[in-house]
């Protein structure tokens, strides 16, 4: 199987719709003349034209509004905001009415839309542009959230995603466009809410998702070494989220860590926990450990930035934590 960049997965993804299907477009900041800020649209212009490949000013909040009326009127647009904290400017667009128009319509106007772009910190960019807001959009009813770890989900998610008749937030990463995995040739699609067990094991479950689960995988090895069995089990979709999928692993290893790479309270790994706790409580043979980043916007030093971003040690000192080792 060939392989490819993380970046040209994301690009043929939104290429074969585009071919598919006439209604779907991009529009953002650099998208076109400059092959997008991470040339994930490599190329797109050329193919396309200037009608489909949009160009867009610094304004979030105005191309945001733009792409939710014209989802209404029939099209599938693709806005790339260039980082997730700038969509913080037009996310009056995305809850306000993204997300409420089909029920405000009473089903009328479906929003076939997808919002895409880079998440979370990606090394010494400082505290505003090193946000993760998975949390937030998946606490508004009505949007779906998709954070891709590799490039082969993030292909066939991001298929998913364009498809879909909902609003859906893509949220990719500055750190992993370079990253290089298998890819087929063909077409395939992988459904959103489905969950992936990236690694078998028997004595403890992580949970994870987008590139911090890299951290899980390190740890994992290093685990191996002492005789302990990870079970990695990689979200994909934070919402809808895949609980039967993360319980049956809970109800098999008896223990949960849960490692995410954004501020801890009202986190994901809360939700997950919670949902652990009402369902499978009498599975556990320890508290669930949840590794985030610090409680704080996070810093420019990169001595500070080292010690507020989760790493394999964390993950290793949970694991041993709920092992009671």
């Amino acid at each position: 199987m060939r392989t490819i960049q993380f970046r040209e997965a994301v690009c043929e993804a939104m290429s074969e719709e585009m071919r598919r299907d006439e209604s779907v477009y991009l529009m953002g900041e650099e998208v076109a003349e400059y092959n997008g800020a991470y040339k994930a649209s490599k190329g797109m212009l050329d193919e396309f034209g200037p009608k489909r490949v949009i160009d867009t000013p610094i304004a979030e909040l105005g191309f945001a509004g733009i792409a939710v009326g014209s989802a209404m009127n029939g099209c599938r647009p693709i806005v790339e905001f260039m980082t997730f904290n700038f969509s913080l400017v037009g996310i009056d667009q995305i809850i306000n009415n993204a997300a409420k128009m089909r029920q405000m319509s009473a089903g009328q106007f479906p929003m076939p839309m997808v919002f895409r772009g880079p998440t979370a910190s990606a090394g010494q960019l400082a505290a505003t542009h090193s946000q993760a807001f998975e949390n937030w959009f998946a606490n508004t009813p009505g949007l779906k959230v998709v954070v891709p770890s590799n490039p082969y989900d993030a292909k066939g998610l991001l298929k998913s995603a364009i498809r879909d008749n909902d609003p859906v937030i893509f949220m990719e990463s500055e750190q992993m466009y370079g990253d290089k995995g298998e890819v087929p040739e063909g077409e395939y699609t992988i459904p959103l809410g489905v969950a992936d067990i990236k690694r078998e094991g028997t004595d403890v479950t992580i949970v994870s998702f987008g590139k911090i689960i890299k951290e899980a995988y390190v740890a994992a090895d290093e685990l191996a070494k002492e005789g302990i069995s990870c079970e990695i089990i990689d979200l994909r979709t934070v919402r809808p989220m895949d609980y039967e999928t993360i319980l049956t692993s809970v109800k098999k290893t008896n223990r949960l860590v849960v490692l995410e790479e954004a501020w801890p309270f009202a986190s994901v790994a809360s939700e997950i926990t919670y949902m652990v706790q009402e369902r499978a409580f009498d599975y556990l043979d320890a508290p669930v450990q949840r590794i985030t980043t610090a409680d704080t916007p996070a810093p420019y030093s990169p001595t500070l930035l080292k010690e507020w971003l989760p790493n394999a040690n964390d993950v290793i000192k949970a694991v041993k934590k709920v092992l009671y080792k």
